[in-house]
């Protein structure tokens, strides 16, 4: 029986560079991981991720150059909203939507009664565009009008659900904060105390003390330090639950093999 996946990532602001090194380091190591996914699910910042994986695997080449400023809406210059929808309207294909829809998973928050709503169909690239620029609509950071889709307003998925697909058993986490995440980092020092935010396990630690509130402001300085921490964090996931240098990249039934194994050693 042929094992399905899906991949989410939690939503976290400028730290979305994170991803750029775990993207880099599945990439060189188990490509199948990333290809060979049912759905990517995604909150806030995550939720650009996810859309460029269900949309077009070649915008990945942009991790390759991560210190390069081409990394569109990954990159942490941007603070606009305006500058978000430009880089989609720039990037995202005509026929966006029929790729993203059943693909890709977006969180996104009502305001009226701050309940989840996920949205993974889409009938034309601008409502798949208005989706995810509710989804990263922080209230106050981003301004003071939340944005509407389909004529409700809605703000920042990451503050009613930061991890979508999270209750199915067969999706792998992805956050740079330390806590119970699939890829996530790990901190040396032994942590009496979590919360529980959003579907997302946090550690409370300096190290995430720190990282949530950079998550704001632009880590101008850690570029290169952030995406490396996520390529180690990727490869440790990738080596703990097996060797993947065992997995030839090409095949798919033993790569099957390798996830379901990795959801009974983490699930159960």
């Amino acid at each position: 029986m042929k094992v399905v996946w899906n991949i989410s990532f939690a939503g976290c602001g400028f730290r979305s560079i994170y991803y750029v090194g775990v993207l880099s380091c599945i990439l060189e190591r188990v490509p199948q991981l990333l290809h060979g996914a049912a759905m990517f699910g995604g909150a806030s910042s995550g939720c650009l991720v996810a859309a460029a994986l269900a949309l077009c695997f070649s915008i990945l080449n942009m991790a390759k150059e991560a210190r390069k400023h081409i990394l569109g809406v990954f990159h942490p210059t941007f603070r606009m909203l305006q500058t978000v929808r430009h880089s989609l309207l720039e990037k995202l294909p005509q026929d966006a939507h029929l790729r993203a829809s059943g693909r890709l998973c977006v969180s996104l928050t009502r305001l009226a009664d701050g309940q989840n709503v996920l949205v993974s169909k889409f009938d034309t690239r601008e409502e798949l565009i208005q989706v995810l620029m509710c989804s990263c609509f922080f209230p106050i950071y981003c301004g003071f009008k939340p944005l509407s889709y389909h004529g409700v307003l809605y703000v920042d998925g990451a503050l009613s659900n930061n991890m979508p697909l999270f209750e199915h058993r067969n999706t792998i986490t992805m956050a740079p904060f330390s806590g119970e995440s699939d890829i996530c980092p790990r901190e040396g020092t032994f942590n009496f105390f979590e919360a529980h935010y959003g579907n997302v396990s946090i550690q409370v630690n300096t190290g995430n003390v720190y990282r949530v509130c950079t998550s704001f402001l632009p880590p101008t300085l850690e570029l290169a330090e952030i995406c490396h921490n996520g390529y180690t964090d990727a490869l440790r996931f990738l080596k703990e639950r097996g060797e993947h240098s065992h997995f030839h990249p090409h095949s798919l039934q033993v790569f099957d093999t390798f996830i379901f194994y990795c959801r009974l050693q983490s699930r159960v």
